[in-house]
């Protein structure tokens, strides 16, 4: 389907910070969204949460990533979304100064990752839903409170608020995968982080864990906190983002919040958006 380039502005970003974007024709509501709660919690800096400008990378013939840009405010849910293979997660990698880029920048507050003053209070990252088999899930949180600076009983805090502390001296190696993923969660909040950069949070979780995922993502972004979550599960993504930042072969084709690109298409829903942006055929999995 053809569509034009055309720019929309991202929410609490000034006009030239906006990105190119693509649009569709026509669009409309998928499921009620609840307004974006006030903000409370002031953040540290006036600028925007992330600003990923003109991200390039390659290995060795594969270009990975070639042109990413979006914004991430504060306040607010932003969904990152695109095919296997578009770039998703090595583009968080070089956010969070995992991967070096060749060409463009990636700010979190600001700053590059690795130039945060305090990187556990700034930033919290889930990537990987990895802990040592043999330790326990309250073992597993103080090793890396104690690598961070943070006290410990933050560990039994965080258990309890992503619904472990039954699990808390259970060894990581015998958790689901649902509950490995809650158990990395709690790691990326220990440091009361104002910005959360998390990669396919709800895999693993079931249909209950993925509502409780939904509430504490909106719970945080009401707090002030800004939230960058990839997912493959798009009906769930459309009841819980704000914006939406779709890319495609390495490259933005979408940034925008999603009130305005669901209003482009009037009927059409966020996985049929999503399906023409990314040319993605019926049936298969993005």
């Amino acid at each position: 389907m053809a569509s034009q380039p055309t720019w929309l502005q991202a929410p609490g970003v000034e006009a030239d910070a906006m990105t190119a974007t693509t649009s569709t024709e026509g669009s409309g509501p998928v499921a009620r969204r609840l307004a974006p709660a006030a903000v409370r919690r002031l953040p540290a800096t006036a600028g925007p949460a992330i600003q990923v400008a003109g991200l390039r990378k390659k290995f060795g013939h594969v270009m990975a990533v070639d042109d990413v840009s979006f914004t991430v405010a504060f306040g607010r849910i932003t969904g990152f979304l695109g095919p296997n293979g578009a770039g998703k997660t090595t583009t968080l990698r070089m956010l969070l100064g995992l991967v070096r880029p060749d060409g463009g920048t990636a700010a979190i507050a600001g700053k590059p990752y690795p130039e945060l003053a305090s990187p556990a209070g700034t930033a919290g990252a889930l990537l990987a839903a990895a802990a040592h088999p043999g330790r326990t899930g309250r073992d597993h949180l103080r090793v890396l409170a104690a690598a961070a600076g943070l006290p410990g009983h933050r560990a039994d805090e965080l258990l309890d608020r992503v619904g472990l502390a039954h699990a808390a001296r259970q060894r990581a190696g015998r958790y689901s995968l649902g509950m490995r993923q809650r158990l990395a969660l709690a790691a990326a909040l220990l440091g009361d982080p104002q910005i959360l950069i998390l990669d396919e949070p709800a895999n693993g979780l079931d249909p209950q864990g993925i509502r409780w995922l939904r509430d504490l993502l909106r719970t945080l972004a009401a707090d002030g906190r800004a939230v960058l979550v990839s997912s493959h599960i798009l009906a769930e993504a459309a009841q819980t983002v704000d914006d939406v930042v779709v890319i495609s072969r390495g490259r933005t084709v979408a940034h925008a919040p999603l009130g305005d690109l669901l209003a482009t298409r009037p009927g059409a829903t966020l996985e049929d958006i999503y399906l023409e942006l990314t040319n993605t055929p019926e049936g298969a999995r993005s």
